[in-house]
């Protein structure tokens, strides 16, 4: 691959689609040409224990994607499985790197991540250029006017709604700027077994943006025997399509929807400025909350079998696809937290290892708030009724039905009863939360 000419690396990461991609387009349109990379860490796989894990397939699929459009224009993805600094440090010896580009990545790991390049690359006066990308607004630009940061959801997406409507609506055509591309057609992909993982069906469904969907969001959403969502969190996580092109379309046709994309910035908002929450309660004073964690309950709850049909519908999907329905999730996560009294950070856990879209700021986010520790979260006394729920939005049990077969009355023995797990979860908050108040108490 060395050649005299310089060339600007673009790094693959979260953003796995030609298609408005901002760093790429940057680097094609400003410094061409362009060597695309994507990285495969190892630091980042070998935290997984599954080794038919189906979001590495995806990956893999999509890096293999790419590196096949690439090579339509005489070029090829650049595909490595290394540590990133010792990747560059290869690369500086076998091309003429002018400068490296990608786009940000806002989670405490790839910060720190970034940082190491960042300074090797500097030590070698390569510049690195990083842009946003993955979210509307970064994590700095929405504040309050003191210039902290919201820790309430409602006045963060007022906020939020208000500069979006005087933005000037960013454009990043990069794909029509492919003849920009390194000419090298003979990179490949090494295969999942050369990284220690076996192929597998991804199982990632495909996204579903249509127009009518996307205006009846707000009827379908809360039903989970319906395809009434769009599907489009794994395609967010790893950047297949673009959130401009999805904030758009929501601000047109559904403010729910936009909503739910609001969320996802303001998660990713708080786990920047707040990065503590990665192993801590947001809300100090629930860490002192003396969790059950019973590991039988747990192993039930996991494996869908607490007797509460709609907690284990949600379950076994969760175990067999790698999504659960996002009200389902909601009810699952208040079964763990409030009936079973188990530690909030085991069920985020639970979820990271098998979630297709797993997503650090959501998946913490959305577990605080089940747990009612979270900065904007539900009441520690709001504890889902799961009979009640699948009730609501499963009248007829079809997606109950759907996850498990043969479902009928006497299904299985509740591994708890509702009533009493209700009033046992408010006595242990409240003392617990009562007890910090009266450590906190100014002493005479």
């Amino acid at each position: 691959m060395r050649d005299s000419r310089p060339v600007t690396v673009f790094w693959f990461r979260r953003d796995l689609r030609v298609e408005d991609n901002h760093g790429f387009y940057r680097a094609l349109k400003d410094s061409p040409p362009v060597l695309p990379l994507f990285i495969f860490d190892p630091v980042i796989l070998d935290k997984l224990t599954d080794k038919q894990d189906k979001r590495v397939a995806f990956i893999h699929q999509l890096v293999a994607q790419l590196s096949a459009e690439f090579r339509k224009w005489g070029s090829s993805l650049y595909v490595v499985y290394g540590e990133p600094v010792a990747v560059f440090e290869r690369l500086l010896t076998e091309a003429n790197v002018g400068s490296v580009v990608t786009n940000h990545d806002f989670e405490p790991d790839a910060i720190e991540r970034d940082n190491k390049v960042r300074t090797f690359l500097a030590e070698r006066r390569v510049p690195f250029h990083t842009f946003k990308d993955q979210v509307m607004f970064d994590p700095a630009e929405i504040v309050k006017p003191d210039g902290t940061p919201y820790v309430v959801f409602s006045p963060y997406s007022r906020e939020w709604k208000r500069r979006f409507a005087e933005l000037r609506r960013p454009a990043y055509p990069s794909e029509t700027h492919l003849h920009h591309l390194w000419s090298d057609p003979s990179h490949t992909v090494p295969s999942l077994r050369e990284m220690g993982f076996e192929p597998a069906d991804h199982g990632v469904s495909p996204i579903l943006l249509s127009r009518q969907l996307i205006s009846n969001y707000e009827n379908t959403r809360n039903l989970p025997y319906l395809d009434g969502t769009s599907q489009a969190s794994p395609h967010l996580r790893f950047g297949t399509v673009s959130v401009r092109h999805l904030v758009a379309l929501a601000a047109e046709l559904s403010e729910v929807w936009l909503n739910e994309l609001i969320w996802r910035e303001f998660f990713m908002m708080i786990l920047y400025h707040f990065p503590s929450v990665v192993t801590r309660s947001f809300r100090r004073q629930y860490d002192a909350i003396p969790w059950r964690n019973n590991e039988r309950e747990f192993e039930a709850w996991c494996t869908g079998m607490t007797g509460y049909p709609l907690v284990d519908a949600g379950m076994r999907q969760l175990n067999a696809t790698g999504w659960m329905h996002n009200q389902v999730r909601m009810v699952v996560a208040s079964f763990l937290t409030k009936h079973l009294l188990i530690d909030w950070r085991w069920g985020e856990a639970y979820f990271a290892e098998k979630l297709l879209d797993f997503e650090l700021a959501s998946n913490n986010g959305n577990w605080q708030w089940a747990a009612g520790c979270g900065c904007d979260a539900a009441p520690y006394f709001r504890v889902f009724n799961p009979g009640e729920q699948a009730k609501k939005f499963d009248p007829e049990n079809i997606y109950i039905k759907k996850w498990i077969p043969g479902y009928a009355a006497g299904y299985l023995e509740p591994i708890v009863e509702h009533r009493f797990a209700r009033e046992r979860a408010l006595a242990t908050y409240k003392k617990a939360l009562r007890a910090v108040a009266g450590e906190n108490l100014p002493r005479r």
